[in-house]
């Protein structure tokens, strides 16, 4: 079995620096051909289904990728992005500014975030957890795309990596629309492709 996993294309927020968890804005026009970019990459690829956040940004990118195919999409609650609270829609220079220490927490230091209101990194590992293993025992022997976003793909790393909170934020950089794919089989998971970003050359 194979997961193909991809974060949304750029969004307005993502443009405009602003913090974007539970909240949404739209895809850019840049946001929407990298999409369709990635769809073109894997066309070739018979997915027996799509799993996408229930978010609009990512559920706008799992339709371009999917394209004119009839590939069942299936919105899964929890591949939402991690909920950042009173951060929602602001910018990370206001941010760094009005809270200086959990915004360097958050980016450099996650085992000490607490968060702002919203989720904290723990909360966020558990129920992308059982996300990933209720879509693998859902879906046994077959090419499975996801689409969900950045802190959520980071927290699929860290737990098929076994990677300490303290790493959260190691590379690689989820670029919009990058790909990842694991290998899921009786021995467990692993990467076979981490972060690709070659259908944007």
């Amino acid at each position: 079995m194979k997961l193909y996993i991809t974060r949304h294309g750029e969004t307005e927020w993502n443009k405009a620096g602003k913090m974007q968890g539970w909240q949404n804005s739209n895809l850019t026009e840049k946001g929407l051909a990298n999409a369709k970019a990635l769809g073109e990459h894997l066309k070739h690829i018979d997915f027996d289904c799509i799993y996408s956040s229930p978010q609009g940004r990512a559920l706008d990118t799992a339709m371009q990728i999917r394209g004119n195919k009839d590939t069942e999409v299936v919105i899964y609650e929890d591949l939402k992005e991690m909920g950042f609270g009173t951060w929602e829609g602001l910018d990370h220079e206001a941010l760094s500014q009005d809270y200086p220490d959990e915004y360097q927490y958050f980016w450099k230091q996650p085992h000490l975030y607490k968060g702002v209101g919203g989720e904290s990194y723990q909360t966020l590992i558990a129920r992308v957890k059982a996300a990933i293993e209720g879509i693998v025992a859902e879906n046994k022997g077959e090419n499975i795309l996801v689409v969900a976003h950045a802190a959520v793909i980071k927290a699929i790393y860290a737990i098929v990596k076994g990677l300490p909170l303290a790493d959260f934020w190691s590379p690689p950089y989820m670029h919009g629309t990058c790909l990842s794919i694991i290998e899921v089989s009786d021995d467990g998971m692993s990467f076979s492709l981490e972060a690709d970003i070659s259908h944007l050359d």
